[in-house]
């Protein structure tokens, strides 16, 4: 399994830029997640989970929701074990709590069910 850490959510105007960190690590002694899927998810209130983005450690592999492309980027850095969300031109409908998760899929998923490890949220809240 994969422990996942994310931070850097806050209170933004719109308009403005974001990046959220997602740290990933293994619960187990020699146990690697390099072969695993990345992927970020938000779920607003009273809104099921939706998938955001999806990337591979080398990057090789990204995959954006329709309502990201163009606005976040993701990108990887497999020698910190970091996965990154660049939002920017952040809209009021952008607020939610972003996830980010592993998947031992084979290429990048959309669904939240093929997805096993789960970090524990980080609040975006984007004001108008």
């Amino acid at each position: 399994q994969v422990q996942l850490v994310e931070s850097g959510g806050a209170l933004v105007q719109a308009g403005d830029s974001l990046r959220l960190v997602c740290v990933a690590s293994a619960e187990a002694s020699g146990e690697t997640f390099k072969t695993y899927i990345m992927g970020w998810f938000r779920q607003a209130p009273g809104k099921e989970r939706e998938f955001v983005a999806g990337i591979n450690w080398s990057g090789s592999m990204t995959d954006y929701a329709d309502f990201a492309n163009g606005r976040f980027i993701i990108s990887a850095d497999d020698a910190k074990n970091t996965v990154y969300l660049q939002m920017s031109s952040l809209k009021p409908e952008d607020t939610a709590v972003y996830y980010c998760a592993a998947s031992k899929a084979f290429w990048i998923v959309r669904t939240q069910h093929d997805y096993d490890d789960w970090g524990q949220g980080a609040q975006v809240t984007v004001s108008s």
